[in-house]
């Protein structure tokens, strides 16, 4: 084993896959020339030349068609956003095209493309750069998004998209580019619809997903140093969902808190407490309760953004309330 950054499993991801497949390319603003504008494509251009590495306009919908038609005519390319607030404008193409090809086609033209870059909240950067996307793009047929956690997630997942024959979505974080993590010598891949089991535990399922579970991990610590048990479970892939791996994990400890970066409405979590209810109600000693991002636009304010997210103290009093505890 060895320790990498966040960005270098990225990086080492796509060249691996680079060398192996002369049809796989790298295009997004500032990818080439300027190393990419978080450094995860640095040194990209020298090796694979101009022609795979591919810097863009700042025009997000144009180059997103521009991949999309690539795939369908035998390549396969990878994004890169600056960041999946600015893919908004992208979003056309990657649901109305991307997502339906393969269906609207009959089946003749597929669309294996992998459009990544960083998500959800990183620090004060106000209502329109910090939103979560990822319930947005899981509710579209025909994509698949994931969300790695962990430089060895980040590795294994990429390499699993970029030979994936579907259009797939990886949210990063630019707060996580930085982290340091363990990743095996030899090739490996992480298949996707897998979630991860990543503390074991008896008393309540804290579902999670995406660096969030930084809070997660902190408050199953202090949980545990209480006498509370709590199995965390990363979801890796948001679409599809692991949801054996969930119910199996509340049969086991009766109670599920879902921890999530996004706003209440129509979120992943929604959709977890519907499946948790329908297929394991009667081991459920507790409602499955949610620690969620506020109902309302992010703020500026570094005050009103502690009180926005969830925290290690929200996170604490949920899974207590779940075992009616104080």
């Amino acid at each position: 084993m060895r320790t990498v950054q966040y960005r270098e499993a990225l990086r080492e991801a796509m060249c691996e896959e680079m060398r192996k497949d002369e049809n796989v390319f790298l295009m997004g603003e500032e990818v080439a020339e300027y190393n990419g504008a978080y450094k995860v494509s640095q040194g990209m251009l020298d090796e694979f030349g101009a022609k795979r590495v591919i810097d863009t306009p700042i025009a997000e919908l144009g180059f997103a068609g521009i991949a999309v038609g690539a795939a369908m005519n035998g390549l396969r390319p990878i994004v890169e956003f600056m960041t999946w607030n600015f893919a908004l404008l992208a979003s056309d193409q990657i649901i109305n095209s991307a997502a339906k090809m393969l269906q609207m086609s009959g089946g003749q033209y597929g669309c294996p493309i992998v459009f990544r870059g960083g998500n959800g909240t990183a620090g004060q950067l106000a209502a329109t750069h910090s939103q979560s996307f990822e319930s947005f793009y899981a509710h579209v047929p025909g994509l698949k998004v994931v969300t790695p956690f962990t430089p060895y997630d980040a590795k294994g997942l990429l390499k699993s998209a970029i030979r994936d024959n579907d259009p797939v979505l990886i949210m990063e974080s630019e707060k996580m580019y930085g982290d340091k993590g363990e990743i095996p010598e030899k090739e490996y891949l992480i298949p996707i619809g897998k979630a991860n089991v990543r503390t074991k535990g008896s008393d309540v399922t804290i579902v999670s997903f995406g660096k969030i579970l930084k809070v997660v991990h902190a408050a199953a610590q202090e949980l545990q140093k209480e006498g509370i048990s709590c199995e965390v479970i990363d979801l890796r892939s948001i679409r599809p969902i692991d949801y054996d791996t969930i119910v199996e994990s509340v049969k086991k400890t009766n109670r599920c808190v879902v921890v999530e970066e996004s706003w209440p409405l129509a979120s992943i979590s929604s959709e977890l407490a519907y499946h948790i209810q329908r297929y394991a109600f009667d081991h459920l000693d507790s409602p499955v309760l949610r620690v969620m991002q506020s109902d309302t636009p992010f703020a500026f304010s570094k005050n009103l953004i502690e009180e926005a997210l969830p925290s290690v103290k929200k996170v604490m009093d949920a899974v207590k309330a779940s075992m009616y505890v104080s």
